[in-house]
Formats: C-alpha cells, structure tokens, sequence
C-alpha cells in the first residue's frame, strides 16, 4: 500500500460524518440541549442562539470560544465521541497508560462564533495536538519553537489599551510582526524569523508540533474537535515538563512506563541523571513542602467555616430566631 493510499484510508477512517456534526446535525442528536438554549437566557451575549432561527448573534468584539474538555462525562454529549476516531497518524498516546481520571485534559469540543479564537500560546507539557474542523472556517499561524516569544507576542508592537485577542492579533498585530520582520531584514530578534498562515476547511486536520507557538481565529461559525499528546516522537520534552509541572502523576506515569514501555523509562531516568533531577516521591522535602501546603488550605477552609458560623450565631443572637428565618425567606 502506497503512502497516498495510506494517507487517503487515514483520512476517511478517522473524520466524522460532516452531516452530524454541523448545526443542524447537533440539534438533531441532541434535541434537548439545543431546546434548552433556545428556550432559557444565555448569559454569553457573545454566543447567543437566535430563538427565531436558530442563528448565532454574535456582535461581541471578542466572542466567546467553548472549548469543552468534559464533553465525554456527560451521559448525552459523549455519545460524540462514537463518530470519530482518531488519526492513525497521532494514535501512539503514552499518556493513556495514567488512566482517564489522572491523565492531564486533553481532548476538547470545540464551538466557536465567527470572530471568537485563541491568543498565541503553546500546547501544555510539550504535548503535540491534531486538530480537526467539521464545520466552518478557521483560519491559523504558527511560529517555530526558536521564534522568541517577544517576537511571537508582538510585545513592542501592541499599543496603549490595545488587546491580543484572536481577531485583534490576527487584523492588527500580525501584519505589524511581519512589516517588523521584513524592515530587520533578519537581524536581532528577527534572525531566522519564520511564520506559516493557512486556512483550515471542513474535514481537514492541522498536525501542530510541540513547542510550536500557534493561534487561531474562526473565520465564520466553527465546530471541532482537537486533541493532544504524548508520542515517542515528543517524549523527552513532554517528560522534562511533566515531572516539574505534574510531579506527583509523572511517578506514576514512571512505573507504567517501566512496564509497558522499558526503553522509554530508561531514557527518563538518564534525563533525571543528565540534570540531577529528583523524583517526587524520592524527595522528602519536596512531599514535607506538600503536606505543610494542603495542611495549609485545609487549614484556611476550616477558618472560612468557623467564621461564617460565629457570623450566623452572632445574627441569630442580635435578631432572634424567628427574624433570622424571615429575612432568610
């Protein structure tokens, strides 16, 4: 089988049928929600859903843009995830093996207004992500990781009261990056300057890289889905990152890794041996550090308890029981 032919049987095995996935497929498998915000007060102005024809109204200069990482708890919104599958491409997850409940969020239904988007960022924990669009147009730009983030970030670029808002950055701030860039013919911050612009249509997934700096603007009403990961590809940058930032779930990603994958636990430990790094669980004082930290919350909680009590028994003291009751109704 050629690579065409790969690429090709990739593609329709993993995309969703565009049918059930654009508006009026959504009301379709889910009648109730859909009938829930036609018939109650929305409170994003941004994304309200006209009760006359079913459109969005968006006048907001910054919309609202859902991305729903907890779509696959809902008893009714997970049946989502029966119309797709993941590319073959982007299958290894070396996350799954920490469990559903203690892995990072990383898959997200996406619903966005034209307009709404993301500022430039990059993906948590050195993670990579595809992302696929069924409905819309989405347009995006993406910067290498040697990029500097001062340059990425138009930080002497922006003026007084301006934004970084999706459509702000894309209109505004963006071409001044590129006039910036194209004046320093190279030179300074600029050297080496690099940025890739390209529209995304329905049925086609963007591959962004970990490290890769990225945002995107919704060119007109979008809907998608989009999901991170950790592959052998990525797997040292994901896991210097995961042990600082995720230090707890990192031991236990350590033992998985030792079973299911040796060789990639005997490449963790020679990171940690490179950098002198000490695991969580192998540092007393960083789990002293811990317990004194949720001693402290706990602490504090209790306090906010006590506190509210004293203040309700001094009420009912100051007004009786029957007034306190009263203004209560």
């Amino acid at each position: 089988m050629g690579w065409e032919e790969k690429a090709a049987k990739a593609k329709k095995g993993h995309r969703p049928s565009l049918k059930n996935w654009e508006r009026d497929g959504l009301y379709e498998k889910f009648p109730s929600y859909a009938q829930a915000l036609l018939s109650s007060p929305n409170p994003y102005s941004a994304f309200k859903i006209d009760s006359r024809t079913g459109h969005v109204n968006n006048k907001d200069d910054s919309p609202l843009y859902i991305f729903d990482a907890t779509f696959d708890e809902d008893k009714y919104a997970k049946r989502l995830l029966e119309d797709y599958t993941v590319p073959d491409y982007f299958s290894e997850d070396l996350f799954g093996l920490i469990g559903e409940k203690k892995r990072p969020p990383y898959r997200w239904f996406l619903v966005g207004p034209c307009r709404s988007g993301t500022t430039v960022h990059i993906d948590p924990l050195g993670t990579s992500a595809w992302n696929t669009l069924l409905f819309g147009v989405k347009r995006w730009v993406l910067f290498p990781p040697h990029v500097p983030k001062s340059v990425v970030k138009g930080r002497k670029l922006i003026l007084p009261r301006e934004d970084d808002e999706a459509i702000h950055y894309f209109t505004t701030i963006l071409p001044r990056i590129k006039r910036k860039a194209a004046a320093c013919a190279g030179k300074g911050d600029y050297a080496n300057f690099e940025c890739y612009e390209f529209t995304q249509h329905p049925g086609e997934t963007v591959f962004v890289p970990h490290g890769w700096w990225h945002a995107v603007m919704n060119v007109t009403h979008t809907v998608g889905i989009t999901q991170n990961f950790c592959s052998k590809q990525n797997f040292d940058e994901v896991w210097l990152q995961t042990r600082s930032g995720r230090k707890k779930m990192a031991c236990s990603w350590l033992r998985k890794l030792q079973e299911h994958y040796p060789d990639l636990a005997r490449r963790a430990k020679a990171l940690n041996r490179r950098d002198r790094f000490v695991m969580w669980e192998d540092d007393p004082e960083a789990q002293r550090r811990y317990r004194k930290k949720k001693a402290d919350k706990e602490r504090k909680k209790r306090e906010k308890r006590e506190r509210k009590e004293k203040e309700r028994a001094r009420k009912k003291e100051k007004w009786g029981d029957h007034r306190t009751s009263e203004r209560k109704n």
